[in-house]
């Protein structure tokens, strides 16, 4: 994959906001670039060259890139269904002209149908495909009578093409979860994210965050379950302008990963280590649960992506923590630490099957094989582990996938291994016992829960 950045040569047409979404496409489409990189990349060159955009803009740049790599599949059998030519055949910018027009027709309702055959058109024209105008004009105006008169999505039978979704991953959620399920399923992982702060409570109470937002007129409400979770309005804008951000009232946190923490039951004055830390959402959550007392060792590989937990302290406030450059698997506790820990949260790294709405591209990076892969590394991790903590200490294992050999068989797997460590459920004061299943862990699952899916246990030697 090419590195993308704001000097990225790209070619250049009128800027208006499907121009840019075009250019983002074209590089997520051709040059393989990450969806979120990709968007980044064109807004700063639009930036750069003065160009004005609204909010309404970038908003609408922002719904064509994600709606239009999320909803590939369905667009391609949309076009098929209606082109003379397999599309596979036709030039790379019409094929992704045509995607932005048909997901506006089927998928945005604010637009005038009218409206979006034209800019389809003239999108055409103004990326030297002039000899083609007449086909992108037919074919929308096609789909766009077959739809006055017909579900046109409905004639697509295949379930993968109807969700767009690889087929390998419908067949997982159907044994997973049922049949019956997957529209529910898929259709979650196809909308839009959902907005969710955590109180930082060396700073403020929920109370006074939400009148915060009250008094800006912008719409948030306390998320259910969760004691310190806001659920923000969707549009409300960049993060970094809502009340309050500067002053670290609260960080960006989904309210799935809150409950991790919440699990994981800090106290004050203990030593805790958070072995996969970064960007460090769940490190700033256990400071806070500790009330900046004790001591939090957070863990990453990478340099450059500690520096974001210390700017998160710093803006937070936090005192307690501690970045530390190194994989966990190879980390000695006997020669960093005075003494063992209390508590390790290990969120490891996964395939990231249950925050997919988050990630637009991520359905169609990962593959069948990878999250087997990441199991191994994920019981390497696991294991290392036990060596850190006291004899009474605990360690929550955590990921943010639907995948059962990352969750219950590498836990299964763990416990069969360690017949001297067991599974301790939630209290029932925990607000992670809402969520307990029978044999103890704790799955979110988005279309029953409406937050990301996730996956957490806690292991205590007995």
């Amino acid at each position: 994959m090419t590195p993308l950045n704001s000097q990225t040569k790209l070619p250049m047409a009128s800027k208006n906001s499907r121009q840019i979404a075009l250019e983002a496409l074209r590089l997520i489409q051709r040059r393989n670039a990450y969806a979120d990189v990709a968007l980044d990349c064109t807004l700063s060159r639009a930036r750069q060259e003065n160009i004005t955009l609204l909010e309404s803009d970038r908003r609408l740049i922002t719904e064509l890139v994600y709606g239009c790599t999320r909803r590939q599949k369905t667009l391609q059998a949309v076009l098929q269904n209606f082109s003379q030519k397999p599309t596979t055949k036709l030039p790379p910018d019409l094929l992704i002209i045509l995607q932005i027009g048909v997901y506006q027709l089927c998928f945005l309702d604010r637009i005038k149908p009218s409206a979006i055959v034209h800019t389809t058109v003239e999108l055409v024209k103004e990326n030297n495909l002039k000899g083609l105008s007449g086909f992108a004009n037919g074919i929308m105006r096609s789909i766009l009578r077959a739809k006055d008169k017909e579900d046109i999505l409905a004639k697509i039978t295949d379930p993968a093409s109807f969700y767009s979704y690889p087929e390998w991953l419908i067949e997982l959620w159907q044994k997973e979860f049922g049949k019956e399920a997957i529209a529910s399923i898929c259709n979650w992982f196809n909308q839009t994210p959902h907005l969710d702060l955590r109180v930082n409570l060396l700073h403020a109470t929920r109370d006074q965050v939400l009148s915060a937002f009250a008094e800006a007129e912008i719409k948030a409400e306390p998320i259910p379950h969760l004691p310190d979770g806001i659920r923000v309005a969707q549009g409300a804008g960049d993060v970094s302008q809502l009340p309050k951000f500067k002053e670290g009232w609260w960080s960006v946190q989904d309210a799935s990963a809150q409950l991790v923490t919440y699990l994981l039951d800090p106290q004050p004055n203990e030593i805790i280590i958070d072995a996969c830390a970064a960007p460090g959402g769940k490190t700033t959550h256990i400071s806070d649960r500790l009330k900046n007392t004790g001591k939090v060792y957070a863990f990453d590989r990478l340099a450059n992506r500690l520096k974001k937990i210390d700017q998160n302290t710093a803006r937070l406030g936090i005192t307690n923590v501690q970045t530390i450059e190194i994989d966990a698997r190879e980390f000695d506790a006997d020669k960093v630490l005075d003494e063992k820990c209390d508590r390790v949260l290990l969120d490891v790294p996964c395939s990231g099957l249950g925050t997919l709405h988050r990630h637009a591209d991520a359905r169609w990076r990962q593959t069948p094989e990878e999250p087997y892969k990441l199991a191994k590394t994920q019981a390497e991790i696991l294991e290392r582990a036990t060596q850190w903590v006291k004899p009474e200490g605990v360690i929550v294992y955590s990921t943010c996938t639907l995948h059962p050999a990352e969750n219950e068989e590498v836990i299964t797997q763990f416990l069969a291994n360690h017949p001297d460590w067991q599974i301790v459920p939630p209290s029932v004061d925990n607000p992670a016992a809402h969520f307990v299943c029978d044999r103890g862990w704790v799955k979110v699952l988005p279309h029953e829960h409406d937050m990301d899916g996730f996956f957490m246990v806690k292991l205590q030697k007995i």
